[in-house]
């Protein structure tokens, strides 16, 4: 019963975490698209008013003409809309995700024994560690560099140098699905804590200050836009670091931090081509395709240099492995987890009838994604994998 509510509040979290982050995304992407497509107005009336920037669109049958102001407006004449818990709610209900599915699991998910042998509780400790570790260096790095000249690009620089150094080290103490999907979350860490620590406060200095008729700094709404930036081009590498758990060929080699930093690299390519496309689109000028192709070109690198080297051809008269021979391989492998107890995943192979009814599972699991058994726990050899794959593609008899 245990396992089984386990996989419940699994399922909802992961449910609402991927809502949530919908959500923000979302709102994410259209401010920026909404910023790089504003347009210095000309009219005096707008211009008196304060307004810096606006355009008119046209959405589901009705006209927008969204106005923004560098400073705060004289006064607000409807309800004004916050966002910020689209944020909050994804960084609490992914942690919660977190929460039940690694760090309750810690000796299972965080630690492979081939990789660091330390104990599920100092593994734990330690993935906290890195949420947390990455927020104060990154945001250390934002206040002593950000303020500098060319400072934009020197904090880029740097923080690139630190993600580049976890996810190193990462690969380095965790098992590799848990070392992307840690690294992906720190960074996650450090976007909402940018919402939470510095974009939000300063707006509400800035309506505090409106309300109270004094004038605003305009120092809240540069660093509330240099976080906002930074979140903007987070957003693809941490999509792309969570989603790899569901690809074991990803983080399974001896490279694997470096394929996670190639993949990353790909991203923020890719979003910096979008970002600058909007401001081109605005000028009238090119897009800088250049981005968008250096990205994609890191990808189809990395589909080439991880594509599956060829096997050994089997010899013709090589003998099919018999079913007993398969179940000495499952039941010593695989049964701890998928027995009449404990069906993981709602698969149980320990009779000769469900190997048999799972095949294309085993097959699929064990020999050619190889994510089973789970972080390798139960030390299946080369050889057995090698030899469940001759029993399948031979018709599992």
């Amino acid at each position: 019963m245990d396992a089984y509510l386990l996989d419940w509040a699994n399922l909802l979290l992961r449910w609402l975490h991927v809502i949530t982050a919908i959500a923000w995304v979302g709102s994410s992407f259209y401010f920026v698209w909404l910023d790089n497509h504003l347009i210095k107005p000309k009219s005096p009336d707008l211009l008196e008013k304060g307004v810096d920037g606006a355009l008119w669109a046209v959405h589901g049958g009705g006209f927008y003409n969204p106005q923004k102001y560098m400073m705060a407006p004289r006064k607000i004449h409807t309800e004004l809309h916050w966002f910020y818990w689209e944020s909050y709610s994804t960084w609490l209900s992914g942690f919660g995700l977190f929460t039940v599915l690694y760090l309750w699991n810690a000796g299972t998910f965080l630690v492979d024994k081939s990789i660091f042998e330390w104990t599920p509780f100092a593994a734990g400790a330690a993935a906290l560690g890195f949420l947390a570790g990455f927020w104060l260096i990154y945001d250390g790095i934002c206040r002593t560099l950000g303020q500098r000249e060319n400072g934009d690009t020197v904090v880029g620089v740097a923080v690139a140098l630190v993600v580049v150094a976890a996810s190193w080290a990462a690969c380095q103490l965790f098992a590799g699905r848990a070392a992307f999907l840690l690294v992906g979350a720190m960074i996650a860490t450090a976007m909402s804590a940018n919402v939470f620590f510095w974009i939000i406060p300063g707006q509400r200095t800035v309506v505090a200050d409106m309300m109270a008729g004094r004038p605003a700094d305009p120092i809240h709404g540069k660093r509330g836009k240099q976080r906002s930036v930074h979140n903007t081009y987070f957003t693809l590498p941490v999509l792309v670091a969570m989603l790899s758990n569901h690809y074991g060929w990803l983080y399974q080699g001896r490279w694997n931090w470096l394929v996670l930093v190639v993949m990353m690299v790909a991203g923020a390519l890719i979003r910096h081509f979008f970002v600058a496309r909007h401001k081109a689109h605005v000028k009238g000028v090119q897009p800088p395709w250049g981005y968008a192709a250096a990205g994609t070109a890191a990808i189809l690198a990395l589909v080439v240099a991880l594509a599956p080297k060829p096997t050994a051809a089997v010899a013709a008269d090589a003998p099919v492995p018999t079913r007993a021979e398969v179940k000495a391989v499952i039941d010593q492998r695989c049964v701890l987890c998928h027995n009449a107890q404990v069906q993981q995943k709602n698969v149980s192979l320990h009779t000769p009838e469900l190997i048999k009814q799972h095949a294309l599972a085993i097959y699929q699991q064990a020999t050619v994604t190889k994510l089973m058994p789970l972080n390798n726990a139960t030390q299946i050899t080369d050889a057995e994998r090698a030899l469940l794959k001759r029993w399948y593609e031979a018709g599992a008899p």
